[in-house]
């Protein structure tokens, strides 16, 4: 009997041997760390703070009044050095504060674990999660707050948590899956009090057998009612949420609906782990695992650092570059974002840093476009790849638009199967963003 899965897509090589088995290491940077203001899906926090202001691990950096957005919290200890625009990984220039590390690492006197957590008001834990700055740490980084609350007429069945870590490279999610197991599972048990009515569901990608084995013990001898862990079949992208939600629940559903409509919450393993420590520990969302990879690495390791740890510094961690780097990527091969410079902070969706040899990258000049339908094979969404190409390099963006290009994820698999080696995804993501940005001048017009 096979696992389930969803159609279309496309099978990668892993590569994640290199950092698989190497165990989470902690590292407390050294240097001034620096907190984008803007790091969710969402309304952008304005600072809260000033230049000469003290901060400690946790202090409020930046908020915003918005429902739809998560504060910046401190993660370190020190004096606000700077207020302004800084460079950010995808090589923009935003508001950030840049704090002066004292290297005591001293904690917010404020955080201390939710009283009676277990058997308080649920809705509580909504106030915690969104004080704490708990987002989406898969990549979406939607504030979980928001999404935790769905409307009342959105009947919750399924609270997924997943763990299908598809992007190749990338091992974040495995080894917490593997190191921080009953946390994970302590986590779905206690948010599925915000939805009496769902099941608990544990999605793990069939490769990584330890982790499924692992979370099962713990489910049983930690008695987690009505959870469960769900292997999958390994397919890129099976972690996308609309992916998931048509492996796990057999639902197809229009695409500018949302999970909760389909009565189906999903919340990355790391995310599930945070708001258990925010609620039951105290602690606020200060930090995450990134994987730092690739054969121009020298020593790969997954690495657990403070949010605006400088992606340099966390570099030169791992033994710096053992030969120069042609690409160095944000996350994974897939969907990871081409870095501009090093010199950039580490941010709550910051899952990977990628430094790939020309060996690896295999880079060719495209060619004209084969007409062999390949990508439309593997769309997972249904659109028809290199016929946005084409819009998009013609201007024809109201068609682009009309023909689906909005509904993209972005996660390559069309650019992976072109024999013609065209940048197909880049061109969906130039043609949203074009879109995206007439939409706001029509919005800033008033039409």
């Amino acid at each position: 009997m096979g696992f389930p899965t969803f159609w279309g897509g496309v099978h990668p090589p892993q590569n994640k041997d290199l950092t698989r088995d190497k165990q989470i290491e902690p590292y407390l940077p050294t240097g001034n760390l620096t907190f984008p203001m803007s790091q969710h899906i969402g309304a952008p926090n304005a600072p809260v703070v000033a230049k000469g202001d003290k901060v400690k691990v946790g202090t409020p950096l930046g908020s915003a009044e918005a429902f739809v957005s998560a504060p910046v919290l401190s993660s370190v200890s020190g004096t606000v050095k700077e207020v302004g625009p800084r460079q950010t990984v995808p090589g923009t220039f935003d508001t950030c504060v840049v704090v002066e590390n004292d290297g005591l690492y001293e904690k917010d006197g404020r955080w201390a674990p939710l009283p009676d957590y277990e058997n308080c008001d649920p809705k509580e834990y909504l106030a915690r999660i969104r004080e704490a700055g708990i987002v989406g740490f898969g990549g979406a980084t939607f504030p979980a707050a928001v999404k935790f609350a769905p409307p009342p007429q959105d009947k919750i069945k399924w609270f997924i948590v997943n763990g299908a870590e598809c992007e190749p490279y990338l091992n974040c999610d495995f080894r917490l899956m593997m190191e921080a197991t009953d946390e994970i599972v302590k986590g779905t048990a206690l948010l599925l009090r915000l939805f009496p009515e769902a099941e608990g569901v544990i999605a793990v990608e069939n490769n990584k057998p330890e982790a499924i084995a692992a979370l099962s013990e713990s489910v049983a001898r930690l008695g987690a009612k009505n959870v469960r862990v769900q292997p999958l079949t390994v397919k890129y992208p099976q972690g996308s949420e609309k992916m998931l939600i048509e492996a796990l629940t057999g639902q197809e559903y229009v695409v500018t609906a949302l999970p909760a409509d389909v009565g189906c919450i999903i919340a990355n393993v790391r995310t599930v782990q945070q708001c258990w420590r925010a609620i039951a520990l105290g602690e606020p969302s200060t930090e995450r695992v990134v994987t730092v990879t690739g054969d121009a690495i020298a020593e790969p390791k997954n690495v657990r650092i403070p949010l605006g740890t400088s992606i340099r510094e966390l570099v030169d961690f791992c033994g710096g570059f053992k030969e120069a780097p042609v690409k160095v990527l944000a996350g994974g091969p897939m969907m990871g974002m081409s870095m501009r410079s090093l010199d950039v902070p580490a941010v709550k969706g910051t899952s990977g840093v990628l430094a790939l040899t020309a060996r690896s990258t295999m880079l060719r000049r495209a060619t004209a476009c084969l007409h062999c339908g390949r990508c439309v094979d593997a769309c997972p969404m249904g659109l028809v790849p290199s016929a946005l190409d084409s819009l998009v390099l013609g201007k024809e963006y109201e068609r682009f638009e009309t023909e689906g290009g909005m509904n993209c994820i972005e996660c390559g698999s069309c650019t992976y199967v072109c024999p013609a080696c065209r940048p197909l995804t880049q061109s969906c993501r130039d043609g949203k963003s074009f879109v995206m940005a007439q939409r706001k001048k029509r919005k800033a017009a008033g039409k």
